[in-house]
């Protein structure tokens, strides 16, 4: 029987350092300046989303026409997610633009879900099909949304002790 580890703990790797612990893994999608509060609208519309927290950059000149966002905190599901516009100043976590994020939502209603991301602005990248890969074990359905992200669109994955012998 296998033992389960927790965040490294019981790793042969020599040190004696108590577990550390972890609460959550928040998400963080940095997009294209100014477009953070579009994404922010995106991901409401798409996915159902709830913003939870907002901050905005506090160096934004008042006539300027949008605030740049530091970040919005959503939630998504149980999960949650922070979303900021790419600034290259010492408040910004980084610094340029990261490519190739992909996300796996779980629902029962894929289709459902696919044709309402499409309807907020993502693009459909082939059919809904049964999956077999790393998060999907049902049907999946695959978007992007307008700022480069993929989201794996997945009914939910069957465990090995679900299956019918």
């Amino acid at each position: 029987m296998a033992e389960e580890v927790q965040n490294g703990a019981g790793a042969d790797n020599g040190s004696k350092a108590a577990a550390v612990v972890f609460a959550a893994v928040k998400p963080w999608l940095v997009v294209e300046a100014p477009k953070g509060n579009d994404a922010v609208q995106f991901y409401k519309a798409a996915f159902g989303a709830e913003e939870v927290s907002r901050v905005n950059h506090p160096k934004r000149k008042a006539e300027q026409e949008l605030p740049l966002v530091l970040s919005a905190e959503l939630k998504l599901g149980s999960s949650t997610i922070v979303v900021s516009d790419l600034t290259d100043d010492d408040s910004a976590p980084v610094k340029s633009a990261v490519t190739g994020s992909v996300f796996c939502l779980e629902t029962e209603d894929v289709e459902a879900a696919v044709a309402k991301a499409v309807a907020a602005g993502a693009v459909s990248e082939g059919e809904i099909s049964e999956g077999e890969g790393a998060c999907c074990g049902g049907r999946v359905g695959k978007v992007k949304d307008p700022y480069g992200n993929v989201w794996l669109i997945c009914s939910p994955s069957k465990k090995c002790g679900d299956v019918a012998a």
